[in-house]
């Protein structure tokens, strides 16, 4: 097989003979051919290599080399080395900052490599690249293709705890943007919240009582004075340190708030018996002083957060809550300080200006209320992350020697012997080498009823064995495993933005500088037009407009929903990449699925060898087909290389192996040119298919089976008849689906009879037969041009330019990398039932979504006219400030409880 690739960083025939000696050195390749000018080279292989191999091999040879899959006319690839990357947020932001330079058409960083891949239409100078990246603040440098600059600043100690160290804004302000320090969002003021920490094991380290300095990672006697080391307790993550500090200064503010509230109702009895002990004056004075804990200490954080919002203009909800009681202790306090100044309407009977002490006391309470019951609601909504977490176990049981030895998951390698005794968890990826068992896989599938499994079946760390031992072989370790590239996705996917994200933030752009305003002209008429004490009215309900405005309830309405829905995902097997998958998942009306692995099983067996020729006998026939596709690594061909071994068959000396996509193979078996493919192959063999071959062919087809026929020297010899059996959901899935109006239509490269047969067992009324992967591109792209909105299943390499083209697209969990990482939703449990749950799931994220978005919308559009005295005319009712500030606290929660209602929902 050949193939042609992209080399970057060759500008001399010295480069010429550096890169194509590193290539050649790749086991299995048998030429290369470079062209300087077109900065290609051209690998002849005798199986395919992955494209890692040639980076790797280039790499040795001098860092400037790099290889890429060749690109469309005129796209340029280039390399570039990144400093100053920390976590995912660092690499999406690069991401997106590159991709705003004119001609860039793709960006894909790296952030284990440190680097940058660019896509662009004409060489852009690295002058470019660096200038928008210091326009950004420059944290990051970028240099170029070769130059890795060393890292000269220490590395940032992580704070120890349960979390990351790493922070980000709940409401995603900033997208992506992390923070390594608690504190508080730059733009919306919200508490940040800590990254859970995704490492699946938590080693327990051991200190000594006496000398707590000493820390050893195993259980011992302490170095100095002997006594037994203990287990350390886990220090609390940010967000529980958080919730404990917003607890410890809710006490405080209650302590204080509470006698002033007394204080100033007690103004309300006819004879206050308070007077009687000493005057109003002195009774504001002692207002004063208790309320100086509570806005100086408790809830000085809002005021800060209201300054930096004002000095940043970036206007939020604290701006408001800072100006309403800020305006209405600062008014008390040069109340008492000059009562003077102020005109007869501002002041009571006794000649004393009206405060305000309570009012701000007890709306700065209420907010911080809601904050801490914002903090403890917010530990919910990741709860799916820290459940999966507690799935992996940290020890495990490997064979050392034909001994048990008990070690730690981070001791385990790739290809260690363990062994999984009954009720244990299975603490790798791994695949069985002894033994039978049932597993209970429902904490990764979604699925209630333990799988059988025995020699050979694979393993996933995090499921539970059933009730017999077995030993298994670790193929899948650390980050690599299924269930961390679950937990990470489903991190990834809870901080994206969903499009519809877009509204609240347009609307949340004008809402606080509205709210000032109608704060304003609500002063100004119930100056002009109100009641005596007029100006009294006027500035209790300007204060209450401020306060009961609340812009977080429309930010969190969105993110809330996402994260408890994306969790929900990943603990039914479907797991989403994005916010954007689960909005496109609810608008879609078209569904395209592939057939082999999709609907069937995706493990093709062979269940007849037939010969066209009497100089060649059915073994005769089987011999070829297995010596020739020993070297594919196509389902079909690994069906029948099985099938052969099974029958103890002879393999010959085969070569010159060339894969032709959605035809079939070619090569040389005993010096002799074959081919084994469908009709098409035949054509492009030269070997006619007579009648009879036909007939005996779609005999088979008709039952849905695939037929390839066997030719040799331009003749056909025989055939091969393969059974892929359809799952027992796919049925079932496709009804709901279409019960759904969806549209389903299958594509397969498979021909017409074969499609035709599974078409009808299905009940599908649209199916396409022979598509060729540019077929299914153009597929998709067809129905896009009309309006549709496009989902596509699949699981194989074929697949992969149609999942990465359609509106999303939906990769089944047992199909390959290539095709997971093209797709916007992976299903863990290959099959169409998970389709299902995916349709369910983005219906009920978007109806969340939505209901909490009416619901913040309703609140602030009834909530502010009321605050203003809309209804004091008619019915004589007026929103106390405190009132307001109770309300504004709870409707954050309440948005954060109806997107928690999402997890006790059936999907």
């Amino acid at each position: 097989m050949k193939h042609t690739y992209q080399i970057e960083g060759m500008t001399c025939k010295g480069c010429l003979r550096s890169v194509k000696s590193a290539l050649n050195e790749v086991p299995d390749v048998i030429n290369v051919a470079i062209d300087l000018e077109a900065s290609t080279a051209t690998i002849e292989m005798q199986n395919h290599i992955p494209i890692d191999k040639f980076e790797e091999a280039v790499q040795q040879k001098k860092s400037k080399y790099h290889i890429h899959p060749v690109k469309p006319d005129g796209i340029k690839t280039r390399t570039y080395p990144i400093n100053g990357m920390t976590c995912n947020g660092c690499k999406s932001h690069v991401e997106k900052t590159l991709s705003k330079v004119d001609g860039v058409v793709k960006v894909s960083v790296s952030l284990e490599k440190a680097e940058a891949i660019i896509d662009m239409k004409s060489d852009i100078p690295i002058e470019k690249f660096q200038g928008i990246l210091e326009k950004d603040g420059g944290t990051y440098s970028i240099y170029k293709s070769g130059q890795r600059p060393e890292k000269t600043e220490e590395k940032k100690q992580k704070p120890k705890g349960k979390g990351t160290g790493t922070f980000y804004c709940p409401m995603h302000c900033e997208g992506d943007t992390t923070y390594n320090q608690a504190g508080d969002c730059p733009v919306c003021g919200m508490d940040l919240v800590e990254e859970v920490n995704l490492s699946v094991t938590t080693n327990t380290q051991y200190t000594c009582p006496m000398h707590p300095e000493i820390i050893k990672d195993e259980a011992g006697s302490c170095p100095i004075c002997g006594m037994d080391l203990v287990p350390m307790e886990p220090d609390l993550s940010a967000e529980e340190k958080t919730y404990k500090t917003l607890l410890k200064k809710f006490w405080i503010a209650v302590v204080f708030t509470l006698p002033i509230f007394i204080i100033a109702m007690s103004e309300m009895l006819t004879n206050n018996p308070l007077y009687d002990i000493l005057e109003q004056n002195y009774w504001n004075w002692i207002q004063f002083v208790l309320s100086i804990p509570v806005v100086f200490y408790a809830t000085w954080m809002f005021f800060e957060r209201a300054y930096r919002s004002i000095k940043t203009w970036n206007l939020n909800m604290f701006t408001l809550i800072g100006i309403g009681a800020g305006v209405a202790w600062l008014f008390s306090v040069i109340g008492m300080l000059a009562p003077d100044f102020f005109p007869d309407k501002f002041k009571t009977e006794a000649g004393t200006v009206h405060v305000y002490f309570e009012a701000a006391t007890v709306i700065l309470t209420l907010v911080l209320l809601g904050q801490l019951l914002e903090a403890r609601a917010h530990s919910k909504t990741n709860s799916t992350v820290k459940e999966l977490l507690k799935l992996a176990p940290n020890k495990a049981i490997k064979i050392v020697d034909g001994e048990e030895v008990e070690v730690s998951i981070d001791e385990i390698t790739l290809n260690d012997i363990l062994k999984v005794k009954p009720g244990d968890k299975i603490p790798v990826d791994g695949i069985i080498t002894e033994g039978n068992t049932s597993i209970d896989e429902s904490m990764i599938t979604g699925e209630p009823i333990p799988v059988n499994k025995v020699e050979d079946d694979k393993v996933s760390s995090g499921t539970i064995n059933g009730n017999q031992s077995f030993l298994m072989k670790a193929e899948k370790v650390g980050s690599d495993t299924l269930l961390s590239q679950i937990i990470h996705m489903v991190n990834d996917a809870s901080r994206s933005r969903a499009p519809i994200q877009n509204l609240a933030d347009k609307v949340s752009g004008y809402f606080v500088p509205v709210v000032v305003i109608i704060a304003l002209i609500t002063f100004a008429v119930w100056a002009i037009w109100g009641p005596e004490p007029a100006y009294v009215y006027a500035l209790v309900n300007a204060i209450a407009v401020l306060i009961i405005a609340c812009p977080c309830a429309l930010g969190l309405a969105t993110p809330m929903s996402v994260m408890v829905g994306v969790g929900k995902g990943a603990q039914n097997g479907v797991l989403i990449k994005n916010a954007e998958a689960l909005e496109k998942m609810d608008k879609v009306d078209t569904l395209i699925v592939d057939k082999t692995g999709t609907i069937t099983e995706g493990k093709p067996t062979v269940e007849k060898v037939g010969s066209f020729d009497n100089g060649f006998s059915e073994n005769e026939v089987l011999r070829y087909i297995v010596s020739l596709n020993n070297q594919s690594e196509h389902p079909l061909a690994e069906a029948t290389v099985k099938y052969g071994k099974e029958q103890q068959t002879e393999f010959l000396k085969a070569d010159g192996f060339r894969a032709i996509t959605g035809k079939g193979v070619e090569g040389h078996v005993n010096q002799k040119k074959v081919y084994l493919g469908n009709s098409k192959m035949m054509e492009q063999a030269n070997a006619a298919l007579s009648k009879v071959m036909e007939n005996e062919a779609q005999s088979y087809q008709n039952q849905g089976k695939t037929v390839s026929y066997l030719a040799i020297k331009g003749k056909v010899v025989g055939y091969v008849v393969i059974g892929d059996k359809i799952k027992k959901t796919s049925t079932k899935a496709i009804k709901a689906l279409q019960d759904k109006n969806i549209n389903v239509i299958m594509l397969t490269g498979d021909n017409h009879d074969t499609a035709q047969a599974v078409a009808s067992e299905l009940a599908l009324a649209e199916f396409k037969a022979s598509m060729l992967p540019e077929d299914k591109l153009k597929e998709v792209e067809k129905l896009q041009e009309n309006g549709k909105v496009v989902a596509m299943a699949g699981d194989g390499i074929n697949d992969a330019p149609a999942l990465a083209k359609s509106d999303v697209g939906i990769a089944m969990g047992t199909g390959t990398d290539v095709a997971i990482e093209s797709a916007m939703i992976t299903l863990v449990k290959g099959d169409l039932n998970g389709i299902v749950k995916a349709r369910n799931l983005s219906d009920s994220v978007m109806k969340n979504i939505k209901q909490n978005l009416f619901f913040a919308l309703i609140y602030n559009t009834l909530g502010i006219p009321i605050a203003a005295g809309v209804l004091f005319p008619i019915f004589g009712i007026l929103l106390s400030p405190m009132i307001a500030a109770l309300a504004m606290s709870f409707s954050s929660v309440s948005v954060i409880a109806n997107a928690l209602r999402l997890r006790s929902k059936t999907i």
